[in-house]
């Protein structure tokens, strides 16, 4: 068993979506969106829902991975009241900021309390 999913279920989303041009800029600030649940949403309730989005940068010829940030979505509808009273929830969608002089795979995960972790690649060029 892999421990990241990285193939959709056909009733829900939970592969983070990565959005930021092809080729980018070297040096120049990029913004870099991550969502889960784009074109097919994924529940967001108490009992089911998408806990974070981690993104990170592995340029090409280093040892490692970078990580650019982590977005983490608390509200879940809970309250005092009980699972999905409170009518406040925060959605897994976010906006990260990138500066790179070298290519390389933005690497994007999440985490889904009921059915783990998911994770989608793109490369990315300099110019």
């Amino acid at each position: 068993m892999d421990l990241y999913g990285t193939a959709d279920w056909k009733t829900e989303k939970h592969v983070p979506v990565i959005e930021v041009d092809d080729v980018v800029k070297s040096g120049e600030k990029t913004p870099v969106t991550v969502s889960v649940g784009k074109e097919i949403s994924h529940p967001n309730k108490t009992e089911h829902h998408i806990s974070w989005i981690k993104l990170m940068f592995w340029p090409e010829g280093e040892k490692y991975p970078y990580q650019i940030g982590l977005a983490n979505f608390d509200a879940h509808g809970a309250s005092i009241n009980g699972p999905d009273t409170s009518g406040v929830y925060s959605e897994p969608f976010t906006v990260f900021q990138l500066k790179t002089e070298k290519p390389g795979k933005l690497i994007a995960t999440s985490y889904c309390n009921i059915h783990g972790f998911w994770k989608f690649e793109k490369e990315i060029k300099v110019e």
